[in-house]
């Protein structure tokens, strides 16, 4: 690597903000002799062209002996960023490349087939006349032959040891901060239904300890093994067929590496196994020659999976930038993902955008814990029509964190009579029903899940957003539960307020951008208090200028802008009732439901849903 080239290799035609002194500060970083820099730049301060040009002082094929790692790789764990970076002709020559079910065959017959599930890969000795063409193997070798690969961070994972990707000089990991959760994610192991083809034609044991799901993961291993060589066998395969030998393929590898890793005395990996209930159905099941009760699904876990980490990241280069807003603790971060604190280096970006421009507001109204949601959902739902009130003619956003309060405060701004202003999304339709809302010049509120991150709201797609719960981690998961019973407290606040610090971003992008942020939960000032010592400055500078709003009286008519008042849904008062205003609400409620349904059936993907798309 060569940093002195970190200039020259800046994409822009200009610096903006701190750019420049951003540049100065990693160059200097790895002039120093550091492999490892991290740089914590906040949302807005052009991430993606600091880490193009660290890239581009990967040593050049020219300057090298054969044996030399050359090139670099760009990496995130998110979709959208890498569409962001494919779709921006600053960073033309990143070459990206995604997984094969993301392309489509060129065969005449075969249009609508994706790559994976094309006749090459369904028959045995399948000479393909296009293959010079076809659009993923094509994208691949551009990306494997150029100087800089763009992919997301589960195909570059998944691509470890594959003698197409090889070790290069430097890694370039944006939005890095997840990367012990992705990582974790990643490795975990699912066994069920939905994840074992012949989940129904197998026995599954109780597993009361590690040694026994160490027993049954080797014995499942052997199973998908003689079940994948059947498939093998086979001249020809179905597209259902070959999705089963593949992913009996993917288990068979998952499997092995669980039962190698617990039984390495080296390995600092701790599992963690969970079973649910058994169904009803299956009291009984192939002969594993005992009569032990019958068992559920089982989850595999590893807790800060480093040995993972090892072979599918640090081992692919020879120097690493990590980027992100929210690595919050340098020390927390490296120990997470197996490095050494004293051996990397913490670049700090300053933040340029104006703290007025980006305030933050207490509109607390209770907590939203499980046991107290009840008596608090409404107050909020109450709450966020003050808010549409406030904002009549802009559009909003709703950070529900779940799907089951996303359903609540939608039932509910139905019943006020505000439906026609609100819209949501499913499982299955988030970007459709995304892209809708930010295509659409209506100032509609949308009430979204998971959507703390990755979302670029720039300008007039949105100028408020709601927090309705302060993000902390289940503590029913078992990795969660392991964490606290061992006292890590810290790092459970932390997370909780990375996860914040993210969601404060989506809505002012630019130094002349504007967005205001609203706290509904009071839980979240405690989380404040509580990991306060974490908190970048420019955030705590948020913080400190909180104040609670003076927000307009509960008039659910005005919350519609214009002509809003003269319809009347909802009343003008808090007990608006009587037979007159079911019917308006019934009349309201089935058109919101109407335009809420009205998400696409054939979109299944999100900003993260297809994140682990592992073909390689």
């Amino acid at each position: 690597m060569n940093p002195e080239r970190i200039f020259e290799e800046f994409p822009a035609p200009s610096y903006r903000g701190t750019q420049e002194q951003a540049l100065r500060d990693i160059q200097d970083a790895f002039a120093a002799g550091n492999d490892v820099v991290l740089v914590r730049a906040p949302t807005g301060s052009g991430k993606s062209l600091l880490a193009r040009a660290v890239a581009g002082c990967a040593r050049e094929t020219d300057d090298a002996d054969p044996s030399d790692a050359t090139g670099a790789y760009y990496t995130t764990p998110q979709v959208s960023q890498l569409d962001d970076v494919a779709a921006d002709d600053l960073l033309a020559d990143l070459n990206v490349i995604r997984g094969k079910s993301n392309y489509s065959c060129i065969l005449p017959d075969e249009r609508d087939t994706p790559v994976n599930q094309a006749p090459c890969v369904r028959e045995r000795g399948y000479d393909c006349s296009v293959k010079h063409r076809c659009p993923y193997f094509s994208d691949r070798a551009i990306a494997s032959n150029r100087n800089i690969a763009a992919m997301t961070l589960a195909y570059f994972m998944q691509t470890a040891g594959s003698e197409v990707f090889r070790k290069r000089d430097v890694v370039v990991v944006d939005e890095a901060h997840g990367l012990a959760e992705w990582a974790e994610m990643y490795a975990t192991i699912q066994l069920g239904p939905r994840t074992v083809p012949f989940w129904d034609d197998l026995r599954v044991p109780e597993i009361d300890d590690l040694d026994r799901a160490v027993r049954y993961a080797e014995n499942l291993a052997q199973k998908c093994g003689r079940r994948k060589d059947d498939l093998l066998a086979q001249d020809s395969l179905t597209p259902a067929e070959v999705r089963e030998r593949d992913r009996l393929q993917e288990l068979i590898g998952e499997l092995d590496w669980f039962v190698s890793d617990y039984r390495d005395p080296q390995s600092p990996t701790t599992w963690l196994v969970d079973q649910s209930e058994p169904s009803r159905s299956r009291t009984s099941g192939d002969a594993d020659g005992d009569d032990d009760p019958a068992g559920g699904p089982l989850t595999i876990k590893p807790m800060n999976p480093e040995k993972y980490l090892q072979h599918t990241v640090w081992d692919r280069g020879n120097k690493f930038a990590l980027l992100s807003a929210t690595i919050l603790n340098k020390d927390a971060f490296c120990r997470q993902v197996g490095l050494t604190p004293e051996n990397v280096a913490l670049v700090d970006v300053e933040h340029t955008f104006p703290v007025e421009n980006r305030p933050l507001y207490d509109v607390t109204q209770g907590k939203m814990t499980y046991e107290q949601r009840d008596d608090t959902t409404p107050k909020i739902a109450r709450t966020i029509v003050r808010l549409m009130q406030r904002h009549p003619d802009e559009k909003g956003l709703i950070h529900a964190h779940s799907y089951d309060i996303q359903e609540r405060l939608a039932d509910l701004l139905t019943d006020f009579g505000v439906g026609d202003r609100i819209r949501t999304h499913d499982r299955d339709g988030r970007d459709a029903a995304l892209d809708g809302w930010k295509a659409s010049d209506d100032p509609d509120v949308f009430l979204s899940v998971k959507m703390e991150e990755a979302l670029d709201l720039k300008g007039d797609l949105c100028r408020w957003q709601v927090l309705c719960k302060a993000p902390f981690l289940n503590t029913g998961d078992s990795r969660v539960a392991h964490r606290l019973e061992e006292g890590q407290w810290a790092w459970y606040y932390r997370t909780a307020l990375r996860t914040v610090i993210q969601a404060c971003g989506r809505v002012v992008r630019a130094p002349d951008d504007h967005g205001a942020t609203y706290l509904a939960d009071s839980s979240l000032l405690d989380l404040f208090d509580r990991a306060r010592t974490d908190m970048p400055d420019w955030f705590e500078a948020q913080v400190v200028r909180m104040e609670r709003p003076d927000l307009p009286e509960f008039r659910p008519g005005d919350a519609l802008g214009d002509g809003g008042a003269s319809s009347a849904r909802g009343g003008g008062s808090d007990d608006a009732g009587g037979s007159e205003r079911g019917t308006r609400t019934e009349r309201s409620r089935t058109r919101s439901r109407s335009r809420r349904s009205g998400r696409s059936s054939n979109s299944n993907s999100s900003p993260v849903a297809d994140v682990w798309d592992t073909d390689g």
